[in-house]
């Protein structure tokens, strides 16, 4: 006769939730997890970290948040005007952040959003260096697509601007001007 096994102490760690794909991350942004982040570029290698950081924008405290949103801005639109390959995949999710009035660093976001429209960087440098556009990795089109993921929820702007936050409606029309361009 089988008795039932005597339990024993376990070794592993109970404060965090896992399933069997992985760590299992908070539903804060829907969408996040179709993105195949690991297979797409940001400024450091493997996008695998966006969404984390994109959570801790969302879900975060004041300090927490703009810590997470200044090492995605360093990750998506280094120095302000060099998008990666993963900046249009991220775009959408800052749209949806800053829209949030939960959302504590909602200014930087649409500040982030308008440095990404404005980038030409790469545009213009294959305009005086054509082979540029004869590279695997072609940065032209990626931020050619991140300025439209961009320009594709600007119907937000209305929202945005109706906001009782002088800042928000002031960096909006900021954004706003630029997508007018």
């Amino acid at each position: 006769m089988r008795t039932a096994p005597t339990p024993q102490p376990s070794s592993r760690r109970t404060d965090r939730r896992t399933s069997p794909a992985g760590p299992v991350r908070s539903a804060s942004l829907p969408g996040l997890d179709e993105v195949d982040w690991g297979r797409i570029q940001d400024s450091s290698g493997s996008a695998a970290a966006v969404p984390g950081l994109l959570d801790r924008v969302a879900t975060g405290d004041a300090e927490t948040a703009r810590a997470a949103l200044a090492e995605l801005r360093a990750r998506i639109c280094q120095y302000g005007f060099v998008v990666e390959q993963a900046t249009a995949a991220t775009v959408p999710f800052l749209w949806e952040l800053a829209q949030r009035p939960e959302v504590a660093c909602r200014a930087q976001i649409i500040r982030l959003l308008k440095n990404i429209a404005d980038a030409r960087q790469w545009e213009s440098t294959a305009a005086v260096y054509p082979k540029l556009l004869n590279h695997r990795e072609n940065h032209v089109v990626w931020e050619r697509a991140a300025r439209k993921a961009v320009r594709a929820r600007r119907a937000a702007i209305e929202r945005l601007m109706a906001e009782d936050d002088t800042e928000i409606t002031r960096v909006t029309s900021e954004l706003a001007r630029t997508l007018a361009d």
